[in-house]
């Protein structure tokens, strides 16, 4: 039994400590496997949620109490499916198929904390499937970016609504009100908890890609805030995409996704002095970067491009965190290939952003004249209104040509529209420079 701070037996529903970091832990780890065996077991994808958050909070009293079960997962599902089969019993009084249903599910039921593992709505055969299936489900196309995002965080990572919050910077109720909407669209459109059948499952994929990525690039630079890097956000998309590429193999994008997020989490621990303060890349101490993760960055990489498909727009943008990677120097670096490989993203998933990051790769290969030309045809078609980064870079590419009047009006701008306050400190000091 566990035990209160001061020794004695803890109070009824009283909740401490080691039991909550228990629960916690099981949580981060198996929330997936847990919500996605629920959703198949139930087949209602929001009850399943819904019923595992409720199993969380009995397993903090009663383990509490009662001290953690040799099988947490096991004890968390059998908790949640009869939570499950008293909302089914609920809902029967509306309709006999839900009766028939929970009669169902009450067949060979047992109590919380059991360890028998026949007695458990948990099939090992089954869980790369359930975790797929619920990753495709919370990525789908029926939802919007904003709602995948929060669903998938939510129910595939397990954090809570605070945890979203702070990381996307958005009031709590918002974030709540996102995956609310987000349960009842899958529900409204009838969006099976299933994987996509292999015709679709590729077209698919592409939500499910751009939802990790849109956390990962979160994490790596904030859009806004005090801090330049939200590791925790960027390593939990990390995570989640080496769980997509071992479920999905033999798929290479995946791979080309896992390359650069493994590429670019590699530097995180140059990219910030003592005191929290953007360093440029050309200021990194290379010796500082994580060559393990450069290692498996470049081995993800090379799965990616043995599939014989050629690279994604993922991929492509992994071949060049590889040239930054493999680079002894920024003067070093093969900014010819990257200049390339910018040419190849932009023929494939052209943006305004590859363009101009492409215009940055060619000022180093070829001069910042040429590349002010690219900076100014997209200043002149409005491309990236309201965003810091055109003028940041037009003010970078002024100041190498010695037009500094005209290069601090630019930098000021930037840093009047940059939302982070790392970022623009180096924007100001910039400016500052050239007065």
């Amino acid at each position: 039994m566990a035990a209160t701070d001061d020794g004695g037996p803890p109070e009824a529903g009283a909740v401490t400590e080691p039991a909550r970091r228990a629960v916690a832990a099981v949580w981060r780890i198996e929330s997936a496997r847990i919500v996605g065996a629920l959703a198949r077991y139930t087949g209602d994808f929001a009850l399943a949620e819904d019923v595992a958050q409720e199993a969380l909070a009995e397993a903090l009293v009663a383990w509490s109490r009662d001290g953690a079960p040799a099988n947490p997962v096991g004890w968390l599902l059998t908790a949640a499916r009869r939570r499950a089969i008293d909302a089914f019993r609920r809902r029967a009084a509306l309709d006999e198929r839900y009766a028939l249903l929970a009669a169902q599910l009450t067949e060979g039921s047992a109590a919380p904390g059991t360890d028998r593992p026949d007695e458990l709505p948990w099939d090992p055969d089954r869980i790369d499937d359930d975790v797929l299936a619920l990753v495709f489900t919370a990525c789908h196309p029926v939802l919007s970016p904003e709602a995948r995002v929060a669903l998938t965080l939510r129910v595939v990572s397990g954090l809570s609504s605070e945890e979203i919050a702070r990381a996307f910077l958005v009031p709590v109720p918002t974030v709540q009100a996102r995956i609310t909407r987000a349960k009842k669209t899958v529900a409204a459109a009838r969006v099976p908890f299933a994987l996509p059948p292999a015709e679709e499952r590729r077209a698919r994929l592409g939500a499910v890609l751009s939802v990790l990525y849109v956390v990962f690039t979160e994490g790596s630079t904030a859009t806004a805030g005090e801090d330049l890097l939200r590791p925790d956000l960027a390593h939990e998309a990390l995570r989640l995409a080496r769980t997509l590429t071992a479920l999905l193999p033999g798929e290479p994008e995946p791979h080309g996704l896992l390359a650069l997020f493994e590429l670019t989490a590699a530097r995180f621990p140059a990219r910030t002095g003592p005191d929290g303060e953007a360093v440029l890349l050309e200021d990194q101490d290379r010796t500082r970067w994580d060559r393990s993760a450069v290692r498996r960055g470049l081995a993800a990489l090379g799965r990616a491009t043995s599939a014989g498909r050629g690279l994604g727009p993922y991929g492509l943008q992994a071949a060049i965190a590889a040239c930054h990677a493999v680079a002894p120097s920024a003067a070093e670096t093969d900014w010819e290939r990257i200049v390339l490989l910018y040419e190849a993203l932009g023929r494939i998933a052209p943006s305004p952003v590859v363009e101009l990051n492409r215009a940055v790769a060619v000022a180093m290969a070829s001069g910042p004249a040429e590349a002010l030309a690219i900076v100014d045809e997209l200043l002149a078609a409005d491309r990236l209104p309201g965003s810091h980064l055109l003028p940041g870079v037009r003010g970078e590419l002024l100041t190498r040509l010695g037009r500094t009047a005209e290069a601090r009006t630019e930098l000021e701008l930037a840093a009047r529209l940059c939302r982070n306050a790392r970022e623009r400190a180096v924007l100001l000091r910039k400016a500052a420079a050239l007065g």
